[in-house]
């Protein structure tokens, strides 16, 4: 017969036991949803212009990496120009591959990135891929497998990771022999097949650069592969001698959780704050935070024009486009003009300010780009390139619904209510 436990058994053992356990979840959560990292909060006022030397200066100083001249930069639109430059290059490989993904989804097109790299692999290249686990459906899948055993060095970004989980890598980065550079915001699936003009599939834009802003994507790549692997790429075969390949003048550079967290909102509250005309932003999840909005509005306030294109119906995210919509009533009072793009999903990430200044890549305009993931951009210092890129944007315009005032008032009830209750995780969005 078992015996009761006695009154005056200590129980001391279980009290710190669950305290611990306590302790551990409250660590995880706060560490997970509460960065301790101080951010930017006071406005934000330019007394030079977008384009200025002081700008310049302003920019290469407090985001790390200087503006470098000398750089070729080629735009892609959509699956049909992106993946086939992007294969091409893996193909032309001679001596390294470096390869940073945020989503990868199996099908067509991660088995043929696979079958590439593999390919390269057993080639005798030295090709190393970071692929974030979030972001991955298939971590143990055939296209994982298929190039791990070609001898690709496959690295999972925070897999199991209990104090930063929710901290991805959201960067795109690709880099061939150290001298071509790839970077922009296309996942590595079938949903980015086609022209940008399906519906369920997706509408994006990708960046070939040539010259020495090359070495900076490779950095990029360089700061999350040393974290997660803890190995060092260095030398002639990752940071060759890289000569002059074009007239633009351009700087990659990383925002992350840790170091260097708040680099993309400080990039875009300068830029916009410097803006002397025109500011056009094109981006997939628009929810600026209080003082981006503020920075914003006091633009409009100076005379500044500024449009916007988001996603239309046609989103992976129903509840972060109605949050960003609870956003957009100040600035449409104010004058900006917003547009939802229709025939497919958008997941553009550009900004453009004055025909001079654009800065492209990874981050959206949300707290998650600006605060928790890992990004990385390119800033192009360039009258030719913006006004290309801006024939782009109206191009995307083009297709898109301009959303007035009244119909922001007249939006259906559902989305308002769901924008309401999702705006108290914008935090997370």
């Amino acid at each position: 017969m078992e015996l009761p436990l006695s009154r005056d058994e200590p129980q001391w053992p279980k009290l710190i036991g669950a305290a611990a356990a306590g302790g551990l979840a409250s660590l995880i959560v706060a560490r997970n949803f509460f960065p301790e990292e101080k951010k930017v909060r006071h406005r934000v006022h330019a007394h030079y212009a977008a384009g200025d030397d002081v700008f310049v200066r302003t920019m290469g100083q407090l985001l790390g990496p200087p503006l470098l001249e000398g750089n070729k930069v080629t735009q892609l639109e959509n699956g049909d120009r992106i993946f086939p430059a992007m294969l091409a290059a893996i193909r032309s490989a001679k001596r390294t591959i470096t390869f940073e993904n945020f989503l990868f989804r199996e099908g067509e097109i991660s088995d043929a990135f696979a079958e590439a790299l593999g390919e390269r692999a057993r080639a005798g290249v030295k090709v190393h891929f970071l692929q974030d686990a979030m972001g991955c459906d298939a971590v143990h899948g055939r296209a994982i497998r298929h190039m791990k055993e070609a001898g690709v060095k496959v690295q999972i970004f925070r897999f199991v990771h209990l104090l930063t989980f929710n901290y991805r890598t959201h960067r795109k980065l690709l880099v061939i022999d150290g001298t071509v550079g790839f970077i922009g915001g296309t996942g590595i699936a079938d949903d980015w097949k086609g022209d940008g003009r399906t519906h369920g599939l997706w509408r994006d834009t990708h960046y070939k650069v040539e010259g020495p802003a090359v070495a900076q994507i490779q950095t990029a790549f360089m700061d999350n592969w040393v974290e997660t692997r803890a190995e060092l790429l260095h030398g002639d075969d990752y940071f060759p001698k890289l000569e002059h390949a074009g007239g633009t003048t351009c700087q990659a550079f990383k925002s992350s959780a840790g170091e260097g967290s708040d680099s993309a909102r400080l990039m875009l509250l300068i830029s916009i704050a410097a803006a002397r005309k025109h500011i056009r932003i094109a981006n997939a999840y628009f929810i600026p935070d209080e003082l981006c909005m503020v920075t914003l509005l006091e633009a409009l306030q100076r005379g500044i024009k500024i449009e916007i294109i988001t996603p239309g119906p046609d989103i992976d995210a129903q509840v972060v486009r109605a949050v960003g919509k609870t956003r957009w009533k100040r600035l449409l009072e104010a004058g900006a003009r917003f547009y939802e793009y229709q025939p497919g999903r958008f997941h553009c990430k550009y900004l453009l300010v004055d025909d001079v200044w654009a800065s492209v890549g990874s981050a959206n305009l949300d707290n998650r780009s600006m605060s928790l993931n890992e990004e990385a951009n390119l800033n192009i210092l360039d009258p030719k390139f913006v006004t290309e890129h801006g024939r782009v944007f109206e191009e995307d315009k083009s297709h898109s619904r301009e959303i007035t005032l009244s119909d922001w008032h007249e939006r259906p009830w559902r989305e308002k209510i769901k924008g309401r209750l999702g705006y108290v995780f914008r935090q997370q969005m």
